[in-house]
């Protein structure tokens, strides 16, 4: 059986009680055993192995600023384990890489933080392209203040909504012990899937309060560092982002808990923090095919991705999400 060992205990995982519910969470012990994953589940998807040092050719990736830094780490990785091409990893948002992806055609894998669009499938099916969807990981929405901020440590996705349309104004609208000072706000550009999906749960994609969101003219920028020292610089500021740009500035920034929870593995995965969502790679298997480099990261990239993950400040996908993602890379390859 898994036991725990107090190292895995200190990434403040459920893995150790993830014998008593094996069956509502088994991803904790598969992570926590990367090395086991073939094993630890009875019925993992098994890919066949890759060996990145007999794999030449390029590899082109574009999309969201949240998948990059993942897609980053385990392009790093392949090159580490022998592999000598190049994969290029861009990060000009999901929207944008979608674009480049299904319109231009000129990528092998799209980044991206939501899933595809209609639209967007449409355009890739019009240059016959079959987008193949590979579910990666879960990231927790950030909702950060400054470091700075001594007066805030959890609001209601109702207050958050109110604060990004304006209807609070000040830091006393929210709360009458908190200070009268205009609140300012940060935000992802609208081009980024991270904006997409706050429109969608915090703004309800009410196109009303979009427009009264965009009215409040936050910042807003593709780059989640300009957005870290934004909110850094000022006790009244407030924005959000993927979790591992926050963890990756703990120290200078604070996360809020939404409706009382707080973003951790556990509540990610189960859906109890609101603003949990999905991760993706997009591929097609007329790319895999004619682009053996393609299939071979992909294939690498679902093996390996729960080693890399929870240090890349993320959190696993389900095993039934990452064994579905197995199989339609197989299904693929057929």
């Amino acid at each position: 059986s898994m036991e725990a060992s107090p190292s895995m205990e200190a990434s403040a995982s459920p893995e150790a009680s993830a014998s008593a519910e094996a069956s509502a969470s088994p991803e904790a012990s598969a992570s926590a055993a990367a090395s086991e994953t073939s094993t630890a589940g009875g019925a993992m998807v098994e890919l066949p192995e890759v060996d990145p040092a007999a794999v030449s050719g390029d590899v082109v990736t574009s999309g969201s600023s949240t998948v990059f830094p993942l897609s980053q780490r385990l392009a790093e990785r392949f090159k580490e384990e022998g592999y000598a091409g190049t994969v290029s990893v861009d990060e000009v948002g999901t929207g944008a890489g979608f674009q480049r992806f299904c319109e231009a055609g000129e990528t092998d894998i799209a980044n991206a933080s939501r899933p595809i669009k209609d639209e967007e499938k449409a355009n890739c099916e019009a240059i016959n392209r079959n987008p193949i969807e590979f579910r990666v990981g879960t990231d927790a929405l950030a909702i950060v203040v400054s470091s700075e901020n001594d007066f805030l440590t959890n609001l209601t996705l109702e207050q958050l909504g109110k604060i990004y349309t304006g209807e609070f104004k000040q830091w006393s609208d929210v709360d009458a012990s908190y200070p009268a000072e205009a609140i300012q706000l940060y935000s992802p550009g609208t081009d980024s899937g991270t904006y997409d999906y706050f429109a969608e749960v915090v703004l309800e994609d009410d196109e009303a309060k979009i427009t009264a969101f965009q009215g409040q003219n936050p910042t807003q920028s593709e780059n989640d560092n300009v957005l870290v020292q934004g909110v850094e610089s000022s006790p009244n500021a407030i924005g959000y982002f993927g979790y591992a740009y926050y963890l990756e500035n703990k120290d200078r920034l604070k996360i809020l808990s939404i409706d009382g929870v707080e973003p951790t593995e556990e509540t990610a995965e189960n859906g109890e923090y609101a603003l949990s969502r999905p991760l993706f790679i997009y591929s097609t298997a007329e790319i895999i095919k004619e682009k053996p480099q393609v299939g071979a990261f992909i294939n690498f990239y679902l093996t390996t991705v729960n080693d890399e993950i929870i240090d890349v400040g993320y959190f696993p996908a389900s095993e039934e999400a990452i064994n579905g993602a197995k199989q339609a890379f197989l299904d693929a390859t057929k």
